[in-house]
């Protein structure tokens, strides 16, 4: 894990929560912000008076010094990053620390989900903190608790006793819609709420509550504040932080007598300390709760307490805008779709009991992932980056219904969409299907809710005519966008449909769906790549053409080998899936299909460098790029690799044409171009441009996006790169994209594009497996590999299991960690 001071990494903000329980970041300063409990994406997204703080005070020499666990801000003047909010530092917090001080500095390192703060304070005291959601591969239910776990570790450094006393406060969040601003304990929503102790198993538990509530309505729900310290007291309810300060600040080092069980609403008495506010809030507001837990350090000594703050939203709601005739604004009444995770657990209380039961189960299987990962070879920020892909999974792009149908928006709105969707809720609802075409995370890690998107797009979403539009209507028995306008393109994506196939392909050679799966659906798959010949291939030449609407939201025209490689690579995942079926004369005609258009595409529009666009006759049609270099023109081919399918198109050419892209698209340097578009890339950066033309030719209206750059696009070009051994044009990728997403002006764990925490950025799990040159068949249980380093770890997820292969001697041992790894025969690649 790479060590951050926060003075250099003030974009940091890493999420803790589980899949599609919202979440809330811990940021390098050590503070917490981005509050999104509820589930509704906010950046934004605040909950006011909730901190850590401690206390040290010793007698002689006089000490007694109260500081809050979070380092100095910015100053407001600090300039910005366009499109970029995640250093933003509420008032309050400064405020807060303007009034009672905090630390010097903190020191901030990672490898999600687990992060760890030094705080630096200006008395013999060192404070380290750990915090981290359990994320486990393939355990669903265990990697989608709504729990943030927080080890905080104190030690003496001075040359005397000391008592020490760690405070955590935490506002009362039921009622609160998630998208409007709170004001101190002031929010719409808010009125009512309870704060309530709970000692239990040695466990004391502040519940945060409001029973007065509508059960239906969105805020409603159960949090909870809990403390393992033995001693640890409480002041319930609150309004100011300072009351809790004082608090803290009046308590003496010797005695603690925590209230008997029954009074819970009461603070724990002692001589002088503040009696806090009792009975519900009044309307319009919450209360804020504290815990507070003493220990007494020898010089040198260290105490370690833990602290779970954990939550229950059960209610979600399609919030959002949605195509067609059930657009939630026209909707009569609310329609639920509930949130799964709360399917397994009955209130937030519940929650907290398991984590405390499980804690050490929770952290050493999480561990058991961030240490394979570590020890796979892979340099610090590779495991960063990697291991931060899950981070999109877990944030409010994604949920899990509580049906158990898994959606995605393609990223959460922010700053990057404040100008056409505003900044609170999911971008571009809903399963996006050429923008998930990127995306292939969430396969590797929790396979079966990929097998839920895939279900869902033949399921439900397919149209009678075979076509698959490109978004989902939820919830899913409701009318789906058959010959409705869509939007982001107004009719269905061919790259998204040529997507479905490629991924259910990609599902099959996992294991994440068997033959009966395929059976089931085959149907629908023969009727989509029959929709598909029809439209844009009805004499069978092998190559697209007409209109083909894309990613870039907008129709292309003409023969492109951004749709023709997808379609090739399409042709052989059908063949491959046709032939175990005995379809073979099916399979042979697909095979010719592929062979005709392989050869065609390359001699049409090959230019002895690149590939580039042939635009049919008639009128211009505005958004193409002709001549230019599109970074995205092999897509295919990196599918191809990733599916084990061979070259679509001559292998010096795929080279040459990679080679041009690097050399054309990725720039060094941003703040002389000009463009209208959002700026992902500015001043010194380097970054892999969407489309340049270095022959000249720019269109008068270019390809949508083109001076844009998109991180999926870049890692997507980098892996594709790697698996074609041409190593330093992925590590000159890589670089530029690392050091723009390092935290001092981006967060490593926020790529953003139409939205924060984009989907698209998910292409960069493939970089691992470019990187160890994997290969998996379910089917035949064989693996291939590249050779390793000595001692290293290569990490293997398939469909029904994961673990790691190493060597031994000359022999490959693979070891599972959890489900199983049906590999029947191995083999290495590559120089040892």
């Amino acid at each position: 894990m790479r060590q951050l001071d926060h003075t250099d990494a003030r974009h940091v903000a890493m999420p803790l929560g589980g899949i599609g329980t919202g979440n809330v970041a811990l940021c390098a300063d050590g503070a917490l912000r981005q509050w999104q409990l509820q589930g509704v994406g906010n950046h934004g997204g605040d909950l006011p008076h909730t901190f850590f703080a401690v206390r040290a005070q010793h007698p002689e020499p006089p000490l007694d010094s109260t500081r809050i666990l979070q380092a100095p801000p910015p100053p407001p003047e600090a300039p910005g990053t366009p499109l970029v909010t995640d250093d933003h530092v509420p008032d309050w917090q400064r405020e807060l620390l303007g009034r009672h001080g905090g630390a010097r500095a903190t020191r901030f390192r990672a490898t999600y989900p687990v992060a760890e703060v030094d705080y630096e304070l200006d008395v013999p005291l060192d404070v380290h903190l750990q915090a981290f959601t359990p994320l486990i591969p393939q355990d669903v239910d265990r990697s989608s608790l709504p729990a943030a776990l927080f080890t905080i570790t104190l030690t003496n450094t001075g040359t005397v006793a000391m008592t020490a006393r760690l405070g955590a406060a935490m506002q009362n969040p039921v009622g609160h819609d998630g998208t409007t601003a709170p004001d101190g304990v002031r929010a719409a929503g808010y009125g009512g709420n309870t704060n309530r102790v709970r000692r239990h198993d040695g466990w004391t538990a502040l519940v945060l509550e409001n029973a007065g509530l509508d059960p239906s309505a969105p805020g409603a729900g159960q949090a909870v504040l809990t403390c393992d310290h033995p001693a640890t007291t409480a002041l319930p309810q609150w309004e100011d932080p300072g009351e809790f300060l004082d608090f803290l600040h009046a308590r003496t080092g010797h005695v603690e007598r925590p209230s008997p069980p029954g009074q819970g609403h009461l603070p724990d008495h002692h001589p002088g300390v503040p009696r806090g506010a009792h009975g519900p809030s009044p309307h319009g507001a919450t209360w804020n709760g504290g815990l507070a837990a003493p220990v007494h350090l020898e010089p040198g000594a260290s105490a370690t307490i833990r602290l779970a703050m954990t939550w229950y939203f059960p209610n979600r709601y399609v919030d959002f805008p949605q195509g067609g005739a059930f657009a939630a604004q026209s909707a009569p009444t609310r329609l639920w779709l509930g949130n799964h995770y709360a399917t397994l657990h009955a209130d937030a209380l519940a929650v907290a009991e398991q984590v405390q039961r499980e804690w050490e189960d929770l952290e050493a299987a999480t561990r058991c992932w961030t240490d394979l990962l570590t020890d796979s070879g892979l340099d610090e920020e590779a495991v960063e980056h990697l291991a931060a892909q899950a981070v999109v999974l877990r944030s409010p792009t994604c949920f899990h219904a509580a049906d158990g149908t898994f959606y995605g928006f393609e990223g959460v709105n922010g700053a990057s969409t404040g100008g056409h969707a505003g900044v609170v809720g999911g971008s571009c609802p809903l399963n996006c299907t050429h923008v998930w075409n990127y995306a292939h995370a969430l396969a590797a890690l929790f396979p079966t809710l990929e097998r839920s998107m895939r279900e869902t797009e033949l399921d439900v979403l397919q149209a009678p005519d075979g076509s698959v539009p490109h978004r989902v209507i939820a919830p899913t028995s409701l009318p789906q966008l058959w010959n409705r306008p869509i939007g982001g393109p107004l009719t269905p994506a061919l790259d998204g449909m040529l997507g479905v196939l490629l991924k259910t392909y990609r599902e099959l050679r996992s294991g994440a769906i068997d033959d009966a799966w395929l059976d089931q659906r085959w149907e629908h798959l023969t009727r989509l790549l029959a929709h598909i010949r029809t439209t844009w291939d009805p004499e069978a030449t092998g190559v697209l053409r007409g209109i083909q609407p894309s990613t870039h939201d907008i129709d292309l025209a003409g023969a492109n080998t951004f749709m023709g490689t997808l379609w090739l690579a399409a042709l052989r995942a059908v063949e491959e899936m046709s032939r175990p079926r005995g379809e073979h004369t099916e399979a042979d005609e697909l095979r010719a299909l592929f062979e005709r258009g392989s050869a065609a595409y390359d001699e049409l529009l090959f230019t002895g460098e690149y590939y580039v666009q042939e635009l049919e006759e008639g009128p211009e049609r505005p958004f193409q790029w002709g001549e230019g270099c599109l970074a995205d023109q092999l897509i295919g081919q990196w599918w191809a690799h990733e599916l084990d399918l061979g070259h679509l198109l001559p292998v010096d050419h795929v080279r040459s044409a990679l080679q041009a892209i690097v050399r054309h698209n990725l720039r060094h340097g941003f703040a002389d171009l000009e463009h209208d578009f959002r700026a992902f890339a500015d001043g010194d950066d380097t970054g892999l441009l969407v489309c340049t033309w270095p022959r000249g030719g720019r269109p008068a209206t270019p390809l949508r996006y083109a001076d844009e750059v998109w991180t999926g696009t870049e890692q997507q070009v980098a892996a594709h790169c790697l698996r074609e051994g041409l190593a330093d044009e992925a590590t000159a990728i890589l670089r530029g994209l690392r050091d723009r997403y390092d935290g001092r002006r981006r967060n490593p764990y926020n790529h953003i594009e139409c939205g924060d925490h984009y989907v698209r950025s998910l292409a960069g799990w493939t970089l691992l497996d470019a990187a160890t040159g994997r290969s998996w068949d379910a089917r035949t249980g064989a693996l291939r590999l590249d050779r390793p380093t000595g001692g290293t770890r290569v990490p293997l997820l398939t469909g029904t299991g994961w673990g790691y292969a190493h060597a031994v001697g000359d022999a490959v041992e693979v070891v599972t960690l959890g489900g199983q790894l049906p590999v029947r025969s191995t083999s290495w690649t590559g120089a040892s």
